[in-house]
Parts: structure tokens; C-alpha cells; sequence
């Protein structure tokens, strides 16, 4: 049964604000300079790239492969799509021969033959294109996809599955570089139909080391247990980081073999000949699998993948990878739809969470992700973390795992907002969560003293310092793990928020987890990220102070002084620290951390407490009593967390609650007439904050943590309408698994996660895979928005990668947005 859930994925909106143009004139001169080093001189890609950003292009479907092995993506049209074979490197081009193509036979003739996709490219002539996408469906629940296709006049229904084992708690399984595709096929006549299916597959991606030749391809044959596997190796020969893919099918009567690809292949199924048996083979569905061996950069060229532990390090995997993939499939079904049955079925939730769910887990595979075994070269460089007695064993074990901020925004486990995305790791994958963490608490005990310029402000300071947690482990073509904090448009060693961050992520994974170990080994690293917090409470108030730049995840938007996030994200901190002493039994530190938490509250309280909501800051500037809709973000950890209440509570109760339905008056009705969701900032008069390019905006992650928070609070009960008003507006259907980045570093990147406490407050613990960030989430996901009423019309503006674009007219908007919201997946 195909699930009723279909994902839907939009494109968001953003400007710049006037004011903003002096800074960013400074800025993008230094940011041209340093771009044009690492490009022309170095021949390397930049972590972020404003000359080339990828269009967005809402063409792409569920992807296929695990966690660390590349992913190939098969667009909801039909057709591959995008590449991302080599780890933080993506292809984004359509291979037009790359196909499923049925061929229908009565009384021993041809009836009906026809390309299953939409598209009608200006090759390959001789292929009968263009299907009409009224009689094709497409539906998505990750790791799974189904295509539907109904063919007209032939009373005949097609449906093509496809699978990749991502099942949470199996590590091995959910590192396989795998995906399968079943055909299922349903006559409604009476009459026999022979029904063929050819899968044509292009050794070659379309790009420009195509040319060059080299590539070649030899048929296997694979025979254990009983069952016989036959396939074809396609190995793609490159000058650095060649690869081998694998297309494969268990041995029948029914599957014809056929090689090359070219027009000949359409006559041979059109007519139904014979092929013989020197012929090189690509098996014919179904069922037939796809499979990789890719090699990594050349930055991490000595490591191997984790799931070569399983299936060897020679670069020969993929004759054995394919054989164990079709042998072990339906089991993979099953236990997949175990998994998410208990949310499908529970009619409380509404189908489009269901969908976000699931569907938005896709970038812990596609997101330029890492997954490698622990080298024993690599032991000297975890020096500085030696005290921890659980660190080798965990790196042994599970290896050491990284993904990208975004596909535009390569840097690897961006800890700002990894914060809001890791409870996908954490309640499915645990072990992953720790390694991570562990690998932070190595980059946090250790410095690079090398100086560099940073960006925005062109002053010079080194890479990292010691005991301050760093902004991301690194970039793909450099060296992750060794070279800590690609992005250099702040200093954050600076950054109010990070270290903060790791507190609580921390207590989190040991509230998860209950392991105890971990709690030990990490209780002297929090105590040390505290320490340098500490000295940013330059009144000794026992509150954190920001200083005067966009000193946290918010980089655009400036914060003086006491500030609701960065305060509240403290206090939260200090909180959960005073928790952990208690656990661990440090009563010194136990007593200095309540007396911090009880000052710092009173605070907090006294500066920014204002009778309604927490003031955005105590800076007495243009956003300073503006209403931000994260000023919770604090509490909403808390409670996440089993803490915010009772012994452990922080903030009033009533505070809390006044907040939120301050924030829901102003920032979610009061803003486009509540049709947006909620803007990160509003004014005290209504009108939404323009202080910053990011003030103005509506970062989804911020709606989703926003909705959490104030169903944790029981006494307010709003339904899952809220949510989804912002859900509906920047995910129209057809499903895309891209969402669009602007071209600042904005939205929530990987904030779009705050479903999770949702989930655990109507489900508990006995659900606990549901505690998913949903992931513009789990990191590309970078969505801004900004609708606002002028004079008679509406105006909507977004920043593309070359351009500033604004509909100014009422109708073509109109039109534009009907367009975007418009259910049809396929068109004639």
C-alpha cells in the first residue's frame, strides 16, 4: 500500500534592507578577494559560494543510498538527478538515458511502448518521451518512494518502489551505499499482457571528465545461499576519485540482459529479439538493485567508509553489496514500515506531519555526509582529548560521522545549528550522536593559532582557540576533524550561543542515552566552555552580556547586551549544569552553579521582562523591545529535556505563557493576517522588525520549535494548524528534497527541528524515533520568508544566487503563489 502522506517542499523569500548595504559593500570586497584566492590560486571550492549558487530547481525526489556512501537522487519526474558520490561534492545534472522504459505485448505484438518520464529532451530522438503526467503519481515517505504510473488505454497499472535501508538502531544496514527498485504490476483485464521493463543506465554522469573516456564496464555473477545475483559493474574512471556502480538483479527466466545504451536498445525491446549470450549484460527489473564502491577526497583518502567493515576495503564491494541487498530487501520493508507505523496510524497527528516527519530525515544522507572508520594515524591528532576515557572506544566502534550545514554550505557539523537538528541522531542513531560529540569535545580542548581575516569585520584572529566550542569541523576539500572552523565571516570564538549549545546538548544525550561514562568524560569540557562563557558576564550579574554584533546563530541580526536568546540559552545552561553536578555528585560546583543560575535569573528578569515578553535585548537600540519569536529557545530545550519545571524550573510560568501568546498574537496573526507563520521579529506597534536582514524573516525551524514550546506548556493549546500554515506555504507540492538557500547565511539552516518536543510531550518515550528535527533540517535547510502588505497589493521579495527579484502586482503574485501551491505532480 502506497501511504497517503506526499512530501511538500518549497522556495522561501528574502531582501536586504537598505541600512545593510554599507557593511555588505565591505564585506563583499573581502569576500571577493578571499573568494578569488581559494578559486583561481588554490582550485578549491569555497565553503559558500555567492558567485555559484545551484538554482533552485524543484525537480528532485527521495534519495537513494545510507549514511556516508554517497547518494544518487531519482527526481519525482523519473529521471537521476543529482549526484553525490564523493562526500560534500554535489553533480546537479539530469542523465537522459538514466530510465525506466515499459514495453507491452498482446497476442505476441507490441501494443504500447513508452518512456516512464515526463520529459522530452533533444536527444536519444528515437525513444518514445513525454508521458502524460495526468496518469503518473509520485509519493514519497523516506527512506521509501513509490511512482505510480496508470497507463492510458491499457487498462494496466505500474508501480515502482523504491528502498533504502535507513533503520534506526542498525548501523550497518543504514551505512549501506544501496537502493532497490520493485516493480509491482496490476492488470484490470482479463486478457494476459506480457509487461517488460528495460532499466537503461548511463556509465557517466554528464560532466566534463566524461569526455576524457576511460570508463568500462564488465557483467558479474554472484551465487550464494541458493540465490544468483547477475549484473553489470560500471566503473567510472576518474584522475582522482574514480568510483564503481553496480546495477543488479536476481537471476530469472523473465530478465533479458542487454549493453550498450543506444537507440538499438528500443528497437530490440519494441520488437522483442533474442539477445545472446556474449552480449554484456544490464539486468531488466524487477526487482533491481543500484550500488556503489566511491572513493573519497583526496583530503581523506587514507580513511575507508564505515561500511567497508562489513563488505572490505579493496574497491571491490559491489558484486557482494548488490547480492546482499536483494536477498535482504523485504526484510528491510518490514522493519521500516515497523518503524513508522505507530505515527502513520495514529489519527491524532495530521497527514502533513506525518510527511515532514519522515521526509525530512532525507539529508542525513544527502547531506554531504561522512561516515568513516577511526584510523590509527588518526590517534595523535585526539591529543588534547585524552582524559576521556570513552573517546577511542566510541571512534572504534561507530566511526566518526559529519554532514554539511547545507548543499550550498559546506561545512561539516555547523554546531549552532546542529543544536536544533541532532535529535534525529540522538533518539535513532545514539551512538552517531556521541561520536559527534566526542569529536566536538576533542575540537573544543584543542587551538589553531594560525591567523586569518574574517569577512565581515576584516579584523585578524587565530582559527580557534582553546576551550571555546568551534562553529564546524571543517570544509570537504580540506581536512575535517584536523581543520576546525571553515566559515571565517565571524570570529565566534566571539559567539554568545556555541559553547551554550554544548552544555546542553550534552545533558541531552545522557538524558537519552542514561550513559554514564559519557557524562563523566564530558562533565570537565562543559566546566571548561563555561569558564570562557563566564567571562562574557562583564557586570558580574551572573547573566551573559552580547557584545554589540551578530554574535550567534542569528549573524546578521546585532544584539547588545542582555538578550532574550542568548540569556535564556544561558540560564538553560547553567541549569542543566547545576543537574549534572548533582548527578556526579561535585557538590563545590553544584553550589557556585545555583548561586549563578539564582543571580542570573533575577537578571534576566529585572533587565529584560517587560509584562508581556523578554525584550530582544537591554541594548537600547532600534530591535531592543522588539518581540522575537525564539526568546524561548531556552525553555524549549528545558523541557525537551525533562527540566523547565518544578525543582528545575527557570523562568515563571506565567512569564512563559505570556510570551507565547504574545508571540502568537503579533508574530503569527499579526503578521500577513497569520498566513505565514510566525516573523523572527515584530515591533511592539505590529509592523515587522527591518533592523536586520534576518529580523524580518520567518525561519521555519522557528515556527516548528515555536509550535513545541507551546504545546510543552499544557495550559496553551493551539492546533496543528499553526505549523502547518508555514509548512503549506514553503512546501507545495510536487515533493522537491531540496529547499532553498538565500544567498545570506539565514532561516533556519538546520532550525527547522521543533517538532521534536512536540512529539515527546503527545507520544513519550515509548516513541522515541520520533524525535526527528525536521530538517530544512537535518541542515540544507535554509527557508526565509517575508510577505508584506503595501498600500493595496503585496510585495514579495527573495534574494537568488545573481539577483534581487520583487512582485510588486496583487495578481501576479496571486498567480505565482498558485502556481507554487498547485497539487498536480506532473504535467502534460
Amino acid at each position: 500500500m502506497v501511504p497517503s502522506c506526499n512530501v511538500r517542499r518549497g522556495r522561501g523569500w528574502t531582501r536586504w534592507p537598505l541600512g545593510s548595504f554599507p557593511t555588505l559593500r565591505s564585506f563583499s570586497s573581502r569576500y571577493f578577494r578571499w573568494w578569488y584566492r581559494k578559486t583561481r590560486l588554490e582550485k578549491k571550492q569555497p565553503f559558500i559560494d555567492l558567485f555559484n549558487s545551484q538554482p533552485l530547481r524543484q525537480i528532485y525526489g527521495c534519495p537513494l543510498g545510507g549514511f556516508g556512501g554517497g547518494t544518487i537522487t531519482r527526481g519525482w519526474k523519473g529521471d537521476f538527478c543529482r549526484w553525490q558520490l564523493n562526500p560534500g561534492l554535489y553533480h546537479y545534472k539530469r542523465v537522459v538515458a538514466d530510465q525506466f522504459t515499459v514495453c507491452l505485448r498482446r497476442k505476441g505484438q507490441t501494443a504500447y511502448q513508452q518512456v516512464l518520464s515526463v520529459e522530452q529532451p533533444s536527444c536519444l530522438q528515437g525513444w518514445n518521451w513525454s508521458f502524460c503526467g495526468h496518469y503518473a503519481f509520485y509519493h514519497a515517505l523516506y527512506p521509501r518512494a513509490w511512482s505510480v504510473y496508470q497507463l492510458p488505454g491499457q487498462d494496466l497499472v505500474l508501480t515502482c518502489r523504491q528502498v533504502t535501508p535507513i533503520i534506526p538502531h542498525d548501523y550497518k544496514e543504514t551505512s549501506l551505499p544501496v537502493g532497490v527498485f520493485v516493480w509491482e504490476v496490476e492488470n484490470l483485464r482479463d486478457e494476459e499482457v506480457e509487461v517488460s521493463i528495460m532499466f537503461t543506465f548511463q556509465n557517466g554522469t554528464e560532466t566534463k571528465e566524461d569526455r576524457r573516456g576511460g570508463h568500462w564496464n564488465e557483467p558479474f555473477a554472484l551465487r550464494e545461499g541458493g540465490h544468483c545475483v547477475r549484473g553489470v559493474l560500471l566503473h567510472h574512471c576518474l584522475p582522482v576519485n574514480g568510483y564503481t556502480l553496480a546495477i543488479a538483479a536476481r537471476e530469472k527466466a523473465c530478465i533479458r540482459l542487454l549493453f550498450p545504451i543506444s537507440s538499438t536498445s528500443w528497437a530490440m525491446v519494441n520488437e522483442a529479439r533474442g539477445l545472446s549470450a556474449g552480449q554484456l549484460p544490464v539486468p531488466l527489473p524487477p526487482p533491481c538493485a543500484l550500488t556503489s564502491c566511491p572513493s573519497l577526497p583526496p583530503s581523506l583518502r587514507l580513511s575507508c567508509r564505515w561500511y567497508t567493515r562489513f563488505f572490505g576495503r579493496e574497491g571491490d564491494a559491489c558484486p557482494a553489496l548488490a547480492h546482499y541487498m536483494l536477498t535482504h530487501y523485504p526484510e528491510w520493508e518490514k522493519r521500516i514500515e515497523a518503524w513508522q507505523r505507530p505515527i502513520l496510524e495514529d489519527s491524532d497527528l495530521p497527514a502533513w506531519y506525518k510527511s515532514a516527519l519522515f521526509n525530512e530525515l532525507y539529508f542525513l544522507s544527502d547531506g554531504g555526509t561522512l561516515w568513516v572508520e577511526f584510523q590509527p594515524e588518526d590517534a595523535p591528532s585526539l591529543a588534547a582529548g585524552q582524559g576521556l576515557s570513552g573517546l577511542l572506544p566510541v571512534l572504534k566502534e561507530y566511526g566518526r560521522f559529519a554532514y554539511l550545514e547545507g548543499q550550498e554550505y559546506r561545512m561539516y557539523n555547523t554546531y549552532d545549528v546542529h543544536f536544533y537538528a541532532s535529535f534525529a541522531l540522538a533518539m535513532l542513531w545514539p551512538k552517531l550522536e556521541l561520536s559527534l560529540q566526542y569529536d566536538m569535545a576533542v575540537a573544543v580542548l584543542s587551538e589553531d593559532p594560525r591567523p586569518r581575516v574574517y569577512l565581515m569585520n576584516g579584523q585578524t584572529a587565530q582559527v580557534k582557540l582553546r576551550n571555546v566550542v568551534p562553529h564546524d569541523i571543517g570544509e570537504p576539500d580540506e581536512e575535517p576533524w584536523q581543520r576546525v572552523n571553515a566559515y571565517l565571516i565571524h570570529d565566534t570564538a566571539d559567539w554568545k550561543d556555541l559553547n551554550l549549545k554544548f552544555v546542553l546538548q550534552v545533558y541531552r544525550d545522557f538524558f537519552l542515552t542514561e550513559d554514564c561514562t559519557y557524562l563523566r568524560d564530558m562533565w570537565p569540557v562543559c566546566q571548561a566552555v563555561m569558564e570562557s562563557e563566564l567571562k562574557f558576564d562583564t557586570d558580574g550579574d551572573g547573566l551573559i552580556e552580547n557584545s554589540g554584533f551578530a554574535d550567534q546563530t542569528y549573524d546578521a541580526w546585532v544584539v547588545t547586551g542582555a538578550s532574550a536568546y542568548c540569556g535564556g540559552l544561558w540560564l538553560a545552561a547553567v541549569c542543566m549544569m547545576c543537574r549534572m553536578a548533582e548527578i556526579l555528585g561535585e557538590g563545590a560546583a553544584l553550589q557556585r552553579y545555583s548561586a549563578i543560575l539564582s543571580s542570573g535569573a533575577a537578571a534576566f528578569e529585572r533587565l529584560l521582562w517587560n509584562g508581556r515578553y523578554y525584550n530582544y535585548d537591554s541594548g537600547g537600540g532600534p530591535s531592543s523591545n522588539s518581540i522575537m519569536s525564539d526568546q524561548l529557545a531556552g525553555q524549549w530545550f528545558l523541557r525537551a529535556c525533562g527540566l523547565g519545571e518544578g525543582k528545575y524550573q527557570v523562568f515563571p510560568q506565567e512569564h512563559v505563557q505570556s510570551a507565547l501568546r504574545t508571540i502568537y498574537e503579533m508574530n503569527v496573526l499579526g503578521f500577513s493576517e497569520g498566513a505565514m507563520g510566525a516573523v523572527n521579529g515584530m515591533r511592539p506597534d505590529g509592523v515587522p522588525d527591518t533592523s536586520s536582514v534576518q529580523s524580518d524573516e520567518v525561519w521555519v525551524g522557528v515556527v516548528y520549535s515555536l509550535a513545541a514550546t507551546m504545546i510543552q506548556e499544557v495550559s496553551i493549546s493551539l492546533p496543528f494548524d499553526f505549523p502547518l500554515i508555514c509548512y503549506s506555504k514553503t512546501s507545495p507540492q510536487p515533493p522537491k528534497f531540496r529547499t532553498t538557500s538565500p544567498i545570506q547565511r539565514c532561516g533556519p539552516i538546520v532550525k527547522a527541528t521543533g517538532l521534536v518536543s512536540v512529539i515527546k510531550l503527545r507520544l513519550g518515550a515509548a516513541l522515541p524515533f520520533c524525535f526527528l528535527h525536521l530538517r530544512t533540517f537535518l541542515i540544507n535547510n535554509i527557508i526565509s520568508v517575508r510577505i508584506k502588505a503595501r498600500g493595496q497589493g503585496v510585495s514579495v521579495g527573495w534574494v537568488s544566487s545573481n539577483t534581487i527579484d520583487h512582485l510588486l502586482c496583487t495578481n501576479t503574485l496571486m498567480k505565482f503563489l498558485k502556481l507554487l501551491l498547485s497539487p498536480i505532480p506532473f504535467q502534460c
